[in-house]
């Protein structure tokens, strides 16, 4: 299981690297937040995709799951969800003032393409 985690991280960073190098800045957005989820999967992947009790005091168990990868997860899934608001409105703002999302307009500088 952890090979195929392993597979669609891959999949999920070449995937972002690809968006995020557009001139398009909604396509950039996406990419950011498909890194994020890549990462999501990384951190849990590398913390062992294991079944077993949750760690209380008192339950006994065979095993146990460390709850240190989903603690991380859940903070980097809130950081991110305010992140991509930012990008977001950001991106609207920046829309509604100069009429474009295309990140080569934005500076000025004209593509012959």
């Amino acid at each position: 299981m952890e090979i195929l985690m392993s597979i669609v991280v891959g999949v999920l960073f070449m995937t972002a690297t690809y968006l995020m190098l557009s001139k398009s800045l909604l396509r950039i957005i996406v990419g950011t937040g498909l890194l994020s989820h890549g990462a999501h999967l990384l951190i849990l992947t590398m913390g062992g995709l294991k079944r077993g009790a949750a760690p209380l005091l008192g339950e006994n168990a065979d095993s146990y799951t460390d709850p240190l990868p989903q603690a991380l997860i859940l903070t980097a899934i809130v950081i991110s969800f305010g992140v991509t608001a930012f990008f977001l409105v950001l991106a609207y703002r920046a829309y509604k003032e100069l009429g474009t999302d295309n990140i080569e307009q934005m500076r000025g500088t004209e593509s012959n393409e």
